[in-house]
């Protein structure tokens, strides 16, 4: 069993899970939530990973079985401690279908954003403003200066938070 991550990682999630929640799941009818369980259809509990945030939108929600998501979720977020298993997590994901992966370094609040192409995730190039936008949701994450992440919808920039480093 891995132990729990830092207060730093887990600032982090709720801070996102907050706004995420408050601005994107309520307002559009989606849903968010954290720690849960992902397996490929038929392989729970023998295989799954367990990702900081997972987002749905309606037409996945059928996917989800309480203890665990039978399914891709539409986006899952990681939380990238040094030395850990996010990167590793990308060969899971990608064959389950999930459409996006969004990767925001515990100490730098630095975002990275990987579409789903064919088989296999590409980064995200980010607009000339910094921003990283997010197809599936609408999104859009940038480094703040220092050490912050803001994110905002893209059709709101009212919406626009950081969350500090």
């Amino acid at each position: 069993m891995n132990p729990a991550p830092t207060r730093g990682h887990q600032e982090i999630e709720k801070q996102l899970l907050l706004w995420l929640e408050t601005h994107w799941a309520r307002p559009r009818g989606c849903r968010v939530h954290h720690q849960i369980n992902v397996a490929p259809p038929g392989s729970w509990p023998n295989d799954f990973r367990i990702p900081d945030l997972v987002l749905l939108l309606p037409e996945r929600f059928d996917i989800d079985r309480d203890v665990y998501f039978e399914g891709p979720p539409n986006v899952v977020v990681e939380i990238r401690s040094p030395d850990d298993e996010t990167y590793g997590k990308l060969a899971f994901y990608a064959p389950l279908g999930v459409d996006e992966v969004w990767v925001v370094d515990r100490d730098t609040r630095r975002p990275e954003l990987y579409l789903l192409r064919d088989t296999r995730y590409l980064p995200a190039a980010a607009g000339a403003d910094g921003w990283l936008h997010s197809q599936a949701t609408g999104i859009e994450l940038r480094s703040a200066e220092p050490d912050g992440l803001e994110i905002q919808l893209a059709d709101d920039p009212g919406s626009r938070a950081s969350i500090p480093g």
